[in-house]
């Protein structure tokens, strides 16, 4: 059962790039399942309960049909925007089925930031309640870098773990951290309350080299941590945690920057999303594993009532994970009370990217369909290569051909490697390299 106070929220489901307006798209919202689709004719995206209220198929499995409207696979049985069903084709001439009971339900959906959001509660009241935006990024000036992953564990687990600033130098050395880093953490919660709460951290990441970080956690399921560099960019650091059911959330991941000079938005913008998304994903994987461990055992020692004597928090820095947790005990803060976590998952599980990301992203399954669609061509190189020697046997074709020939294969290898690297991670993170 789940905490009914989680759902008089919006969350975001999706970025909007990563929608198809020809398909219904599932996703799961709080034990929930929904079904994403355009509605054309009202051009705004709907979330269904994914349901059909004749046999209780999911409507994800059916189309949008030539009207715009969402079409059951199963019988044909046709919903418009609002959910009321505008087709039976089994019904007889003249006959009158009950309006109510061949409905779906439809939730609240908005949009905003470039994120589709569902609010979970019953759709009247959603107007009353704001969506979950970072107000900075309303202004101009943003380069911002976004990712998403399913994740094997709560909402909640990957909020203590974004929160905590001190575990960036260790866990993360090697891809966006060092361990030299590593410093006491001085910080104070600036305010709290059923809101969430702020923090300051004067001093702020590698030593004060970057400035004061603050940090706002919006709850129940967002968080930032803002700074400005001097003579670089000012940086936020956005995720929301988006609960699926006990023991898995959806990860968005958003790396606004305001560069003070011109030159890195353009380079970075050179790199396609998909490569930027394969990084992402060696970040994620360096805490994924033991955070789907750790959060078991909190488990067996009282979850969040019993975090302050699970957890020996012996130093400031652990200042965020016991407000997260004093958030949780003193306003109801957990989604999914009594529920136990499932059974724990293999490695091999835990490093899939396939079906936590790709493909649900847009730039990561077009990149998988173009390496596959031009590996064949890569492999015919060569032997057109030899062909070519063989027909006109000069010196100049011979070396063309050994050009031509060397390149097809090292971008093969590379076709390869990057196919690797979008379906699944190797589980060998970078900081336990030998030095």
């Amino acid at each position: 059962m789940t905490n009914s106070a989680w759902h008089q929220h919006w969350y975001p489901v999706a970025y909007l790039r990563d929608l198809d307006r020809t398909r219904p798209t599932a996703f799961t919202l709080l034990e929930e399942d929904l079904v994403l689709w355009w509605d054309g004719p009202g051009q705004l995206w709907r979330a269904f309960a994914d349901v059909c209220p004749h046999r209780l198929v999911p409507l994800s499995q059916g189309r949008l049909n030539g009207s715009g409207e969402l079409e059951c696979p199963y019988h044909g049985w046709t919903f418009a925007g609002d959910g009321h069903c505008t087709a039976i084709p089994q019904a007889e001439a003249g006959s009158t089925p009950s309006a109510l009971r061949s409905s779906c339900r439809a939730y609240a959906t908005a949009e905003g930031q470039g994120l589709l959001f569902v609010f979970a509660g019953e759709a009247a009241a959603a107007a009353a309640v704001p969506l979950p935006l970072v107000p900075v990024l309303e202004e101009s000036g943003w380069f911002v870098q976004d990712t998403f992953r399913d994740l094997p564990m709560d909402a909640l687990t990957l909020l203590e773990n974004v929160l905590d600033v001190s575990h960036v130098p260790f866990t993360h050395h090697r891809t966006v951290g060092k361990r030299e880093n590593a410093a006491p953490v001085k910080a104070s919660i600036t305010s709290a309350g059923p809101q969430g709460f702020t923090a300051l951290w004067q001093e702020g990441p590698r030593k004060g080299t970057l400035g004061s970080q603050s940090t706002t956690f919006a709850a129940p399921g967002l968080m930032w941590h803002e700074l400005t560099a001097p003579g670089f960019a000012r940086i936020l650091t956005v995720v929301y945690a988006t609960p699926i059911r006990r023991g898995e959330c959806r990860l968005f991941a958003r790396f606004p920057f305001q560069f003070e000079s011109r030159l890195p938005p353009l380079l970075l913008g050179l790199r396609p999303l998909w490569l930027q998304h394969i990084a992402n994903h060696t970040v994620l994987e360096d805490d994924q594993v033991f955070l789907h461990w750790q959060e078991r055992v909190l488990e067996q020692r009282g979850r969040s009532g019993g975090a302050e004597r699970a957890f020996f928090l012996a130093t400031g820095a652990d200042v965020y994970v016991k407000a997260l947790h004093d958030w949780v005990n003193h306003h109801d803060g957990d989604p999914f009370p009594g529920q136990p976590l499932p059974p724990r998952l293999e490695q091999a599980a835990l490093m899939d990217r396939w079906a936590s990301h790709g493909a649900h992203c847009a730039a990561c399954s077009g990149a998988l369909r173009g390496l596959r669609r031009w590996r064949p061509l890569l492999q015919a190189i060569p032997w057109l290569a030899l062909l070519a020697v063989a027909w006109w046997q000069t010196p100049q074709v011979l070396v063309v051909a050994l050009l031509l020939t060397g390149a097809a294969l090292l971008l093969a290898q590379r076709f390869n490697r990057w196919e690797r690297l979008l379906l699944a991670g190797d589980g060998a993170p970078p900081r336990n390299r030998p030095d």
